[in-house]
């Protein structure tokens, strides 16, 4: 019985079977026990219908091996495909991307040599869920769905990799001064949890101010966990800043099945013209390495990589005049390292994995603490372009809606209060949100909902959506309007 792990590859796209090549032929010479279940994704199979750019049987061999070791992929222009590297990461779990950004000054040119940052961004919720709607002529929608048990694993995952890998401070990172509920809620999470590691220092920067300090002073952070639109930014600005984002790796962790892969797109303008840096497919690959429990290959690969930038053998991204000896191609480039197998950078730090590094974490959600749920109102959301959009003509019409006392409160047009009382400079859409509530925000009943949206659709307005408001154990479960 062979003693190789058996994982799943994927050539890619663009320059991805170039990169994917090199990366292999270095994995096989450094002595990696492997063996490959290779499956078609992308854009041929984009171009076939598959909406989701993966074959049935990909994901078959992805239950089998449980290790997926990806190039990068084309996704057709247009509408109608979804992303594959989303319906893998929420198909199979993926819940924590894992984005090392390491300075090599000067082989690598950059302002920030000090840099050693791993940004642990979540992997499956917020805003890349893809719920999408057109609601009027003039408004779509974007969902952003932040989950108590989503945060909690990405933030005991950030606690246990500093633990794991001897990291001393983690930084949340969030804009919960203005998404108070969302954003509000991964934060408190990151507080709670911080106070089960009390020999990890801990903070928490605004999202915007702490990408402006990523881009200014990378050195000053050691690891960073935060939701999934604010991740991807700041790991290619961080990428970006500790010399190029053509060397970044990443892996997407699951608890049973991971992904690895660049973090660059697939580069179609160069593809086939052996120009291709692999550094970033390599990269995600030695963390793979240390995944499945080969760690000594994996540190034997990065010490090659590192002498090969030391001794100047660059491909044209990162060649530079007077430091780079010689410009090479992709297979040029992947034959230096292979050479220096073995060999340690004599100015870099030399790569030094663990062996506990190869054990799986081990993520526990806290008991769920239910709470009393309350409904004390409802928002009703309104298609209206009438009257000139005048919101005391809307407001005056909806007043004459009464469900057994649920009344209209207060309307807002893209969240700003406009009646009653509101100021006629406020730039109005087609779209409306209506709130109605009893008197005393007593509790409200569904019958009374149901009663509401009879008599609104009688009125002769276009209701497109509802929401629920909610108060859990006495506290109010939703955001009030701007003005309000």
């Amino acid at each position: 019985m062979s003693s190789k792990r058996k994982i799943t590859v994927a050539y890619g796209d663009g320059i991805g079977p170039e990169i994917m090549k090199a990366t292999l032929n270095i994995l096989e010479a450094a002595g990696a026990q492997l063996e490959y279940d290779v499956i078609e994704i992308g854009e041929q199979v984009y171009l076939k219908g598959i909406s989701s750019g993966m074959e049935p049987g990909a994901f078959e061999s992805l239950k089998e091996t449980k290790i997926f070791l990806k190039s990068p992929i084309t996704t057709p222009q247009g509408g109608g495909f979804k992303s594959l590297n989303v319906t893998t990461r929420t198909s199979f779990g993926l819940f924590a991307n894992v984005r090392p950004c390491k300075a090599y000054s000067p082989y690598i040119k950059t302002h920030y040599p000090e840099t050693d940052l791993v940004i642990i961004r979540e992997n499956e919720e917020d805003l890349y869920a893809g719920i999408e709607h057109r609601q009027t002529q003039e408004v779509v929608q974007s969902l952003k769905l932040i989950s108590r048990p989503g945060s909690e694993k990405i933030i005991r995952y950030a606690f246990e990799y500093a633990k794991k890998y001897g990291r001393k401070k983690v930084t949340c990172m969030t804009k919960d001064n203005i998404m108070k509920l969302a954003d509000g809620l991964f934060h408190k999470t990151f507080d709670e949890i911080a106070k089960e590691y009390p020999n990890i220092q801990t903070d928490h920067k605004i999202i915007d101010i702490g990408s402006a300090l990523i881009a200014e002073r990378p050195q000053t952070f050691d690891v960073i966990v935060t939701l999934n639109l604010y991740g991807d930014i700041i790991s290619d600005i961080a990428a970006q800043v500790t010399g190029s984002v053509g060397l970044g790796g990443s892996a997407n962790v699951g608890e049973e099945v991971a992904m690895f892969e660049a973090i660059h797109g697939s580069a179609p303008d160069i593809a086939g013209m052996d120009m291709a840096n692999p550094s970033g497919l390599l990269n995600g690959a030695v963390m793979m390495l240390v995944h499945i429990g080969q760690p000594d290959v994996a540190e034997k690969i990065a010490n090659a990589w590192m002498r090969t930038l030391e001794d100047g053998i660059h491909t044209g991204d990162i060649y530079q005049e007077g430091l780079s000896s010689k410009k090479v191609g992709t297979q040029e480039f992947a034959q230096a390292i292979i050479e220096r197998l073995g060999q340690k950078p004599v100015n870099m730090i030399p790569t030094v994995f663990d062996k506990s590094a190869t054990e799986p974490m081990n993520i526990k959600l806290s008991p769920v603490t239910k709470s009393k749920k309350e409904l004390i109102g409802v928002d009703v959301f309104v298609d209206w372009d009438e009257d000139g959009r005048d919101p005391n003509a809307i407001g005056e019409k909806l007043r004459q809606a009464d469900a057994d006392g649920l009344k209209l409160t207060l309307i807002t047009n893209r969240g700003v209060k406009v009646f009653p009382g509101g100021m006629r400079e406020t730039f109005c859409t087609d779209h409306w949100r209506c709130r109605f509530q009893n008197a005393g925000q007593s509790p409200v009943s569904h019958a009374q909902i149901l009663d509401l949206m009879d008599q609104v659709a009688k009125l002769g307005f276009d209701f497109i959506k509802t929401e629920n408001l909610y108060s859990f154990d006495g506290v109010r479960a939703y955001s009030l309007a701007q003005g309000e």
